[in-house]
């Protein structure tokens, strides 16, 4: 069976023939600057490459005087140090010991072109910014749903102001497809009238960022009637939509910053405002009260004041007299009153003695005319079954039933004869004297 070794002894091993290479102990390399980050170490990490291949590099920070310029991105350079492998990660790379320019890469040059033109054109004249809304209630973002960027929006907003309304509207960022898909998402948030926009992603290569560096992006953010905020890659990255956008911002989180108003700090500014305006008011009012106070002094100087003092004196002297006056009338009145009063009652009493005696002789009057009298004395009253009152032979018709009220009760009857003059009244004169129920020989009509 075969010998076998361990990883680390086969990267060792690879090490060591990198090591033994003369040509790979000092070596210049041309290609163009991409990726390239300058670590807080002082390291400087970059990636060569051309259009067939790619190799990683770093210069460390005890080489950075082998480094006259600033390196950037799409910067064509010859970079002159030793390739060995990295162990840990198992992958060779670039240790530049110094690095010269050498012209300008193809995408730089691109990018320097198109700005140029844009530039002559005037879609980077100040006077096409708009300004960006101060208090927006309304956030249109274009970016990836998926990426740091909304991530880091998402969070900053919500910290800064949870009542501001972001609309996001998906976009792919990088590829061939980018520009067309941030155009589209660009027309579409500005034809919903949202108050800023923010146009993005997170930091990458000039290759990755190159979507943000088309012209048709550029127009479509020149033309957006609603603001625009550019925030590609981070700070060291500039794209011709940041030139294009009426703000530029070093890095997604920091348009957010800008986009969305602090709510707790507007809470202050208004709480700030409210104290300045009492104030303000409190000084008015001061004011105010110092001119009135001036006036009344003015006023008294003038002595418009005694006129009003006789005035007052005048009236409460009329007043007092007027007092009692009215008090005298009221005493006069009230006797007067209290007489009328003991007449009325005097008057009243005789009146009413009057009535009374004048009541009793019309009661006794009415008593002795009282068909009720008449009717103890033994007389009775006649009437039909219709309560007709009869006072005539000729209203009675024989056979007819009738009624005879007499004091203590009512009769009914039934006429069998029926005779005017005496001989009826006679007859029942003779029958009445053997008739037991008689009363006395007094007739009953």
């Amino acid at each position: 069976m075969a010998s076998v070794y361990s990883v680390s002894q086969v990267t060792a091993y690879i090490k060591n023939m990198f090591t033994q290479d003369f040509a790979l102990n000092r070596i210049s390399i041309k290609g163009e600057v991409s990726n390239c980050k300058y670590h807080t170490s002082g390291h400087i990490y970059f990636t060569l490459k051309d259009g067939g291949a790619q190799i990683a590099a770093v210069m460390f920070s005890s080489q950075r005087k082998g480094l006259d310029f600033e390196l950037a991105e799409g910067q064509q350079v010859v970079a002159t140090g030793t390739v060995d492998v990295y162990e840990r990660d198992g992958r060779y790379q670039l240790y530049a010991r110094r690095i010269e320019r050498d012209g300008t890469g193809d995408l730089y040059a691109r990018f320097e072109k198109l700005k140029r033109e844009l530039a002559e054109m005037g879609m980077f004249d100040s006077c096409y910014k708009q300004p960006i809304p101060r208090y927006a209630l309304r956030v249109g973002v274009v970016t990836a749903p998926t990426g740091a960027a909304i991530r880091d929006i998402m969070n900053i907003s919500a910290r800064r102001n949870p009542y501001v309304q972001l609309v996001l509207c998906p976009a792919l960022v990088q590829g061939e497809q980018a520009p067309a898909s941030i155009v589209r998402g660009i027309r579409r948030l500005d034809s919903m009238g949202l108050d800023v926009l923010i146009v993005g992603r997170g930091g990458g290569s000039i290759e990755d960022l190159w979507a943000f560096n088309e012209e048709c992006v550029a127009r479509a953010i020149f033309d957006c009637q609603t603001p625009v905020i550019s925030a590609v890659g981070h700070e060291t990255d500039v794209t011709i939509a940041d030139y294009a956008a009426d703000l530029r911002v070093p890095t997604p989180s920091a348009a957010a910053e800008l986009a969305v108003f602090d709510y707790r700090q507007f809470e202050e500014q208004i709480g700030h405002a409210r104290q300045r305006l009492n104030r303000l008011m409190g000084q008015a009012l001061e004011r105010r009260r110092f001119r009135l106070e001036q006036g009344r002094m003015k006023l008294r100087l003038y002595s418009p004041q005694r006129q009003v003092d006789e005035r007052r004196q005048r009236l409460a002297d009329l007043e007092s007299r007027l007092g009692e006056i009215a008090g005298e009338r009221t005493a006069a009145c009230r006797q007067r009153v209290k007489d009328c009063r003991s007449f009325l009652e005097r008057q009243m009493e005789r009146s009413l003695r009057e009535g009374k005696h004048r009541l009793a002789l019309d009661a006794g009057r009415l008593d002795a005319l009282s068909p009720l009298k008449k009717l103890g004395g033994g007389y009775g009253y006649v009437t039909d079954e219709a309560d007709r009152r009869i006072v005539s032979v000729a209203q009675i018709d024989v056979g007819i039933r009738i009624r005879v009220r007499l004091r203590d009760g009512c009769l009914k009857a039934r006429v069998e004869e029926a005779k005017g003059g005496d001989s009826f009244a006679q007859k029942e004169d003779g029958r009445g004297e053997g008739d037991p129920h008689s009363t006395g020989g007094e007739p009953r009509h």
